[in-house]
């Protein structure tokens, strides 16, 4: 690695702030407990349970501007949709001289997504009859774009604030992927759930290697 690469990620804004770390890492295990435990329960279905189906959306559905909205945020998780983004967020990343939280964008994220494609066969899950579903890599990948803003902004502020900050970007976030997935029929809401869950699981542990990878150089 080139010296200088080296020192500025040395001296760069940690990807997991230290007022984050502690609470980030007990959501990463709570994260993949949920993410095992659901797994198992719905290894091999194909049927919605008795949680989801009270939240599916009716057999009637006809595009309004619901519609179109869910549709315009299911496109954010879409291949191009994401890479347009990460290239956005890694551009900012880099402008604000923050090359830790760029790293992170590219590997956390990308990680996430990975696992989530790697348990959609495992578990074997299927919505509509032959479309792998659980976890949901849309809401993994919104989850973990709304944890890496938390981790970006949260720096300044008191352990309290910055944990309220992290919960609630990463809420709204999840849950409005999660709203266009179950609304477009691509997603049980527990996929939804699973995918909220594997970025949780994810991020905390990839910032906290790469602080620790960028510290010893």
């Amino acid at each position: 690695m080139n010296e200088a690469v080296r020192d500025r990620l040395k001296t760069s804004p940690r990807a997991l702030p230290i007022v984050l770390r502690t609470p980030s890492l007990v959501l990463a295990v709570l994260g993949f407990l949920t993410v095992v435990a659901l797994g198992l329960r719905f290894a091999g279905h194909s049927a919605p349970s008795a949680f989801d189906a009270p939240l599916l959306p009716g057999p009637d559905l006809v595009p309004d501007p619901w519609w179109y909205f869910a549709t315009a945020i299911d496109f954010c998780g879409e291949p191009l949709g994401a890479v347009l983004i990460l290239l956005l967020v890694i551009g900012g990343c880099l402008l604000t001289r923050r090359p830790r939280t760029a790293v992170l964008a590219v590997v956390g994220c990308g990680l996430t997504v990975a696992v989530t494609s790697v348990l959609k066969p495992l578990t074997g899950r299927t919505i509509h009859g032959s479309y792998l579903s659980f976890p949901s890599g849309h809401t993994a990948f919104a989850t973990a774009l709304a944890l890496l803003g938390a981790y970006a902004l949260a720096g300044r502020l008191s352990r309290g604030a910055a944990v309220a900050w992290l919960l609630g970007l990463a809420l709204v976030s999840g849950f409005l992927m999660a709203w266009a997935e179950v609304g477009l029929g691509a997603h049980y809401p527990t996929d939804t759930i699973g995918g909220f869950a594997a970025a949780l699981a994810v991020m905390p542990v990839t910032a906290y290697w790469i602080d620790r990878l960028a510290t010893r150089g």
